[in-house]
């Protein structure tokens, strides 16, 4: 797959095949937009097209509100849509600049003259130009002016699988990881450096991974112990992750800590992936680390079950 950070940089060959909009977490709503667009492709001789927009929309238009949450970063996308087959992926920063053109220009600058589109396969929620006045319905009346061939994936194709960015997240703040990773078609992750906490994991006997998620836009799970899957240096462990305060131990600020099984390494300032498979219980404060360290006995086992029949 062919990266783009400038539109400059396409070479466009007319027989671009496009698809267009945010596609946060690239859901399996999003998957059969994009499985679609890749046939249509080979169809016609023609190379897929992704055309998306960063930042997303919303940090540009209304930056102080923090609300806003999404399922993957731009990287995330990028891997995603590398091993989903799309040929090419073009991401246009979004500007307020650009947020003022109209439909119409966005056609004719974008689509036509910059890409090159000979088609388009698009969910029939696509909204796009300024104040989102262009939509599936202008491209199918304007069609033949445009020469650009419009393919729709019907609401009612995307709502028999009844996906929605929104389901997810709602279920990952819930903590139900099961259910986000059907909707998404693998495992909620997230990434970050190592970096040092208060290091009081090691003296129980459970050293913790304290991981800094940079992204402050990234979507983090209800606080709570979870069975992770732990990808670092190319291998993958397995472990439980703690996402909250440590009520027991100081109930100072929010963090997230996985314990790695097996692992004993010091790999601070080392950027760990974690897969988020299955919510164990809620954060509890305990009487004494004794009885905290008895529980963590029983977290381990608990997710060692859920690994065995994952596997």
């Amino acid at each position: 797959m062919k990266i783009y950070n400038k539109l400059s940089d396409f070479q466009p060959k007319g027989n671009a095949v496009v698809t267009t909009g945010t596609f946060d977490g690239v859901h399996m709503g999003h998957q059969k937009i994009i499985k679609r667009l890749i046939e249509k492709a080979k169809e016609i001789n023609g190379e897929s097209v992704l055309l998306t927009f960063w930042p997303h929309p919303r940090l540009i238009i209304s930056p102080n509100d923090d609300n806003l949450k999404l399922l993957t970063t731009i990287d995330e996308k990028t891997e995603i849509l590398e091993k989903l087959g799309v040929d090419h992926f073009v991401v246009l920063p979004f500007t307020r600049e650009f947020s003022e053109l109209s439909c119409e220009k966005y056609i004719e600058d974008i689509l036509l003259d910059g890409l090159g589109t000979k088609a388009m396969v698009i969910g029939f929620d696509l909204r796009f130009g300024k104040n989102r006045e262009g939509g599936i319905d202008y491209l199918k009346k304007h069609s033949e002016r445009f020469k650009i061939e419009i393919e729709e994936i019907s609401r009612q194709e995307i709502e028999n699988i009844t996906i929605s960015s929104t389901k997810i997240r709602n279920a990952i703040l819930h903590g139900d990881l099961k259910s986000a990773s059907e909707l998404l078609g693998r495992d909620y992750q997230f990434s970050g450096p190592v970096v040092k906490g208060r290091q009081l994991g090691r003296t129980i006997g459970f050293p913790t991974a304290n991981i800094q998620v940079q992204k402050k836009y990234k979507l983090i799970p209800k606080n709570g112990v979870y069975a992770t899957n732990v990808f670092l240096r190319n291998q993958k462990y397995h472990g439980i992750m703690n996402i909250g305060n440590r009520p027991t131990v100081d109930g100072l600020g929010t963090t997230q800590e996985v314990h790695i099984f097996d692992f004993s390494d010091d790999i601070y300032g080392e950027t760990i992936k974690v897969e988020i498979l299955e919510f164990i219980r809620e954060e509890t404060k305990f009487e004494s680390i004794d009885e905290l360290i008895k529980q963590i006995k029983l977290d381990c086992n608990s997710a060692l079950q859920i690994f065995s029949k994952n596997e």
